[in-house]
């Protein structure tokens, strides 16, 4: 009879980021639309893996609190990605209260800039 336990894969810890996006160019270039949950583009060279977890301590443009979300990786662009755009991850918002509220915070704030052609960090 064996009498040992399952071992139970440790949970991954997220990669904490602050992230201050200064002004309304930042936050466009930054920000992903294309993710329903809404999400935001973190430029690192860092190593990651599709649904990688992070918490993003977030300052918007013009605003000094800071605003906590989760999210995981979903979006990776690697080093001498074309187009000049920048290495890094897309992270996608976990979907809950706090992050809804910050993706009507951000698109309230980028307004009708969302629906420019002008290239981000993703497109």
């Amino acid at each position: 009879m064996n009498d040992s336990l399952p071992i139970e894969p440790i949970p991954a810890q997220p990669t904490l980021v602050p992230l201050a996006l200064t002004d309304r160019a930042a936050l466009y270039a930054a920000y992903i639309p294309l993710f329903a949950e809404g999400g935001l583009f973190i430029a690192t060279a860092r190593e990651h893996r599709l649904g990688d977890l992070y918490e993003v301590v977030l300052t918007l443009p013009g605003e000094t609190e800071r605003r906590t979300v989760a999210g995981k990786v979903a979006w990776i662009t690697p080093v001498n990605a074309t187009g000049g755009r920048a290495q890094g991850v897309g992270v996608v918002f976990a979907g809950d209260a706090e992050s809804r509220a910050l993706k009507a915070r951000i698109e309230e704030i980028l307004g009708a800039e969302l629906a420019s052609v002008r290239p981000t960090q993703v497109f």
